[in-house]
């Protein structure tokens, strides 16, 4: 008999921070805060009520925390990691600059978000 594979997280992980940083003739600058609750099923994506963050234009903000979603997601979607997603991610902190911030940024800096979360909750396939 077969065991089902594990939920993720199995309880909440908070505090989650990613500073992604490179530097060279195409920079990229993105820093995220999240934190992983347990969830009835899924994966669910949402920016805390209280967070400013200081860009122009901060219209391109709502992409780069879309593209932080998708990082995420497509990170635990991976089936190395053998887990079933049940999750809700609460942005609490982010962090842009004027040269080097842009979706790929934002899209890495949640994927690297994802893999510290799954090591915390001791995942062994990473």
């Amino acid at each position: 008999m077969t065991s089902a594979p594990p939920r993720f997280p199995p309880h909440p992980i908070r505090g989650v921070r990613v500073l992604h940083q490179k530097q060279n003739c195409a920079p990229h600058f993105a820093e995220i805060e999240v934190d992983f609750e347990p969830a009835a099923e899924g994966f669910a994506f949402e920016v805390a009520q209280d967070l400013t963050v200081r860009y122009e234009p901060a219209e391109a903000l709502s992409r780069f925390f879309a593209a932080a979603a998708v990082g995420i997601e497509e990170q635990l979607s991976l089936p190395e990691h053998g887990v079933v997603i049940a999750t809700r991610v609460v942005l609490r902190g982010a962090r842009a600059e004027m040269f080097g911030s842009h979706e790929l940024a934002f899209k890495i800096a949640g994927y690297l978000a994802a893999r510290k979360a799954l090591k915390r909750t001791g995942c062994r396939r990473l």
